[in-house]
């Protein structure tokens, strides 16, 4: 087929009526759709007694973002993501100039700006911004893949925006790094590369922590350093800070198999600090028990085996990029959350994508989704006008 009648069965396909829905992954569509309903169903049941007067204030801000966001996954999948790519020097000047407006302007908490409606965390936004423009420029440099410098520029493309965002939010500032590490495996980086970033950053890690204290500078403050190995001797810092940590193991063990419902006392009382953000998932735990709990991380099973799957299915490089980007993002930060609610992991202030309150994560992770429905879409076009069909 040639290049002309494959874009013209292309085009046939995309413009038949009800084509749109067609083209969208079903059960991506599903998972994420459950999961907010969980979110919405959790943060009612979490800050039911947080606002004197309104007790659905959370709720119904949270049922806009989400409005919100799914406008903006509908119109995106609808976007030829390859057009992007021809804006990836706009967007990194975005990325930067967003992270330091975030850095010189917004508060001591996670950078976030105030806006009319919402506290803008622009981190958020980066992340996908970050995705985009790793994907783009290992792209245009994919018969260089195998060189140190390609590699090189890949990781200072996102350690400058990381090493800002780190600065007031260690754990956005980490998904940063583990966007560019999983697109660059998947881009094919050779092995060697990884060992010699992988030394870098032991060196890196001894200079901050032994080196630098030795030599009387302190790069991260007392605090910091104890809220980071806390969670290895909860125990020792009960009161101190593992205080949160302790609370949602303490939520989480006290859900039993069903939950306590309005009996859930860590949350209704407050025991629990950041319950409808970083610890929603110890509010789940508590709330609707194993159960609940087993559903959520069932639902979250379902969102990256769907991402894995338009990963494998892109049409281009392109496209199976940006798809190892969003999941990059995605398994991060629920992996960091859930073992930061039951203990295997330190408190670095992470949220849990489609489930955690706040505009700014919910909007970026939509968009990040967008752009994976865009994928999928683009794949089943082409296949269509090769006369194949995916399968689900």
């Amino acid at each position: 087929m040639t290049g002309t009648s494959l874009g013209a069965s292309v085009r046939e396909f995309r413009d038949r009526p009800g084509a749109g829905l067609l083209r969208i992954d079903p059960l991506l569509l599903v998972a994420v759709l459950a999961l907010t309903a969980c979110s919405l169903y959790a943060i009612a049941a979490a800050t039911r007694d947080d606002v004197a007067g309104s007790p659905h204030h959370f709720l119904y801000r949270q049922g806009a973002f989400v409005a919100v966001g799914l406008i903006l996954m509908f119109a995106l999948s609808r976007l030829d993501y390859t057009r992007l790519r021809e804006w990836r020097f706009q967007l990194y000047a975005i990325l930067l100039g967003g992270v330091a407006v975030g850095f010189l302007l917004g508060t001591a908490s996670r950078g976030a700006i105030a806006l009319p409606f919402f506290e803008l965390q622009f981190s958020e936004l980066g992340k996908v911004l970050l995705i985009v423009v790793l994907a783009a420029v290992l792209v245009e440099r994919v018969r260089d893949i195998g060189s140190r410098q390609t590699t090189a520029r890949a990781m200072l493309l996102a350690l400058i925006p990381a090493l800002a965002v780190i600065a007031q939010d260690l754990g956005s500032g980490l998904v940063y790094v583990s966007i560019a590490l999983v697109i660059l495996f998947v881009a094919g980086t050779p092995w060697t590369h990884f060992a010699a970033l992988g030394a870098l950053a032991a060196t890196a890690l001894a200079i901050v922590l032994v080196a630098a204290p030795a030599a009387g500078v302190e790069v991260l403050q007392p605090y910091q350093k104890d809220r980071l190995t806390a969670f290895l001797s909860p125990e020792d810092k009960r009161g101190e800070e593992a205080y949160q940590q302790v609370q949602s193991q303490v939520a989480i063990g006290a859900g039993g198999k069903t939950g306590r419902g309005e009996d859930a006392t860590q949350t209704q009382l407050n025991f629990l600090p950041e319950h409808h953000t970083d610890f929603i998932f110890a509010v789940v735990g508590e709330e609707f028990g194993f159960m609940g709990a087993a559903l959520v991380l069932s639902l979250f099973a379902l969102l990256i085996w769907r991402t894995l799957r338009i990963l494998t299915i892109a049409k281009d490089l392109f496209g199976t990029l940006i798809a190892a980007g969003v999941l990059a993002m995605l398994m991060h930060q629920i992996f960091v959350n859930v073992g930061m609610a039951i203990g295997i992991m330190p408190i670095t202030g992470i949220t849990l994508p489609l489930l955690s309150y706040g505009g700014s994560s919910v909007l970026a992770t939509f968009i990040a989704l967008g752009l994976l429905q865009s994928v999928h879409a683009q794949a089943r076009d082409t296949a269509f006008a090769k006369g194949r069909e995916l399968t689900i």
